[in-house]
């Protein structure tokens, strides 16, 4: 599977709308459209939305788009703006990926006696020691 960089920061353009709300589209990634009913909704729906598209790439094994130096990005509609949206692959994983997956272990008999004896909870202990392995 491809590595993805921890974080990406993508431009959008915030669009103003004549109820006050806002959709929000990406230059560098067309397909991904969002919007909300003021800046904030629109910025955490925008954060969803690419969450989403990217998570999903990655899960393909896919390449990220490539991001625009914002500063290159033109916005010729009145009231439009632009700003970056954020995408933490780790974050968004932790968010929405806790599915359950089943692993199969082997363990010493011993180790498992001693563990059972303790009634140590072999999936939570696992997980724990993963997370402190891997600095999450």
């Amino acid at each position: 599977m491809m590595e993805f960089p921890k974080k990406v920061y993508y431009p959008a353009i915030y669009h103003p709308e004549e109820d006050g709300g806002y959709w929000v589209s990406f230059p560098d990634i067309p397909e991904v459209l969002s919007g909300g009913e003021d800046i904030a909704a629109a910025t955490e729906m925008a954060e969803d939305a690419l969450g989403i598209y990217l998570y999903d790439l990655e899960e393909n094994g896919e390449s990220l788009p490539t991001v625009s130096n914002p500063g290159y990005v033109s916005v010729d509609e009145e009231g439009a703006f632009i700003a970056l949206i954020d995408f933490d692959y780790l974050a968004y994983k932790i968010k929405n990926g806790n599915q359950s997956v089943k692993k199969t272990l082997t363990i010493p008999s011993w180790l498992n006696s001693l563990a059972e004896r303790e009634n140590i909870n072999f999936s939570q202990t696992l997980q724990e020691s993963l997370k402190e392995k891997l600095n999450v």
